[in-house]
């Protein structure tokens, strides 16, 4: 009796043993896939904390950066500096366009030639390097009026060294067609424009 009380027990073991082992093959995967589920959830949090204090680290670093970029944008180039400081730009009076058109270009051509480091001198000055005459009209469709200048360089022996030659669109700001409706602000960007492409075929060299 009891021997077999003891065969059962074992018999019992035996099966329970087998049940595990059994149970055991159908829930690995599922028992696998959590902790791995579980890890990556554990992981995220850390690689955001790693990415978080890596972009705090790292966040002042780019500061700097606009201003480098930026200068170069507003500054001239060495071969430029040099060859605007030795220049002495004659404006020749503008050919085309209305004297209320031609104030504020002029005006501007003088400011922005300033900030370029470049020298302007008046139409009777003999020390002028370069002579810039330019030659305007307008084109009126609908309400739109578009400027369109031609700018030619000339040496002080009346040699053409350069043409500088654009279009301005703009709307209208006034009635009718022309020079009236032409607004001071597209005359300052057309000089703008000018003075801008004037330095940089300095610096290339003044050639062609």
């Amino acid at each position: 009796m009891r021997r077999s009380q003891v065969t059962t027990v074992s018999l019992l073991a035996v099966l329970a043993l087998g049940a595990c082992t059994n149970a055991k093959d159908v829930l690995e995967p599922s028992a696998i896939t959590p902790p791995a589920s579980s890890a990556q959830s554990s992981a995220t949090p850390q690689s955001t904390s790693t990415t978080a204090t890596s972009a705090t680290t790292t966040a002042p670093a780019p500061s700097p950066a606009p201003s480098i970029t930026a200068s170069p944008a507003t500054r001239a180039t060495p071969a430029q500096t040099a060859a605007l400081a030795k220049t002495r730009l004659q404006v020749a009076p503008i050919v085309g366009a209305s004297v209320d058109a031609a104030a504020p270009l002029t005006a501007e051509l003088q400011s922005r030639a300033k900030q370029r480091g470049l020298t302007l001198v008046g139409s009777t000055d003999q020390t002028a390097t370069h002579v810039l005459k330019g030659y305007f009209s307008t084109m009126s469709e609908g309400k739109d009026t578009t400027v369109i200048y031609v700018w030619d360089i000339y040496d002080p022996s009346g040699n053409r060294l350069h043409r500088i030659n654009g279009q301005q669109k703009a709307p209208a700001v006034g009635s009718g067609e022309g020079w009236p409706t032409v607004a001071p602000a597209t005359m300052q960007a057309i000089a703008d424009q000018t003075i801008d492409q004037f330095a940089t075929w300095l610096g290339s060299g003044g050639a062609g």
